[in-house]
């Protein structure tokens, strides 16, 4: 079992910045890609980012990009999700998940382990 916990949520103003972070413990070998998703009131669950083992590949949904970089730190088992320029509709609970595979999966069913998610509000 890999056990995931976000940090870094909280309450900014449009055009702000936040930084999450997931740990990782645990079983960590069984953590090789991890990603981002969010889930916003009244709405499903989204896919955000997501980064492979090695951190070298990433890939991002394209309501984020060029916003938010996604990255990790093996050697801390830690991953990091740098927000910048917020908006009010990336309001939502952000959650960290943990692939038993190596690539920078977009699908969630992809992800084995997920954290409790940590609430971001961007008010306008």
């Amino acid at each position: 079992q890999v056990h995931l916990v976000e940090s870094g949520g909280g309450l900014v103003q449009a055009g702000g910045s936040l930084r999450l972070s997931c740990a990782a413990s645990g079983r960590t070998f069984d953590s090789n890609a991890m990603g981002w998703f969010r889930q916003a009131p009244g709405k499903e669950r989204e896919f955000v980012t997501a980064i492979s083992r090695s951190g070298v590949s990433t890939v991002y949904a394209d309501s984020v990009k060029g916003r938010f970089t996604i990255s990790r730190d093996n050697a801390k088992n830690t991953m990091y999700l740098q927000m910048n320029s917020l908006k009010p509709e990336d309001t939502a609970v952000y959650y960290c998940a943990s692939s038993t595979g190596r690539i920078a999966y977009t699908t969630e069913a992809l992800y084995a382990y997920w954290g409790q998610g940590t609430q971001v509000t961007v008010s306008s």
